[in-house]
């Protein structure tokens, strides 16, 4: 195997961690862990916003954002309205996601990740010159930046609308629900 593949060897194993942590937390009971959530939803921000500064190069890179955040948006609301809230003796106040949400979700993201990596192969083979970088163009396509912006959109509804549940949860009862 050539020398510059190396690095995607040691990126699978992280991904499909990555990917096998998101899909565990689709399904079954989930503690709101606010810290966590805010957490998320400033990566998120920052993510959205920094990516959406490519829109300074590529208008179309940045409206295909835009429609995927503003997609991931109204589909973050329709997911918190499919969302049960429960209240656990042990994990205090939980929530359990829609899995059809969540489920549509992560094929959209790995259909898009593999579609990309099909497309991205033949340039891979083929060994950079020496000092030079390997081009960087994971999101060098409007379709690419539509499925980014319906995760980061989708997220920081979700993780908001699930705050305001909790805010709204805890002075429903004082005292019943722990910080996490």
């Amino acid at each position: 195997m050539p020398a510059h593949l190396t690095n995607y060897l040691v990126m699978l194993p992280i991904l499909a961690w990555i990917v096998w942590r998101r899909v565990s937390r689709q399904f079954g009971r989930q503690p709101i862990r606010r810290r966590r959530m805010i957490f998320r939803i400033v990566v998120f921000v920052l993510v959205g916003g920094l990516l959406a500064l490519s829109g300074f190069h590529h208008a179309a890179l940045a409206e295909g954002l835009a429609a995927g955040a503003l997609l991931g948006g109204a589909l973050g609301l329709l997911g918190i309205r499919l969302t049960r809230f429960e209240t656990d003796p042990a994990k205090g106040d939980c929530y359990v996601p829609n899995p059809w949400i969540g489920a549509l979700l992560t094929a959209l993201l790995l259909g898009r990740l593999a579609w990309r990596l099909l497309v991205a192969w033949p340039q891979m083979q083929q060994a950079p010159a020496p000092g030079a970088m390997p081009p960087a163009n994971y999101a060098a396509s409007p379709l690419t930046m539509l499925v980014i912006g319906l995760l980061v959109g989708y997220y920081i509804v979700y993780f908001s609308g699930l705050l305001i549940h909790h805010r709204r949860f805890q002075r429903a009862h004082p005292g019943s629900s722990t910080e996490l």
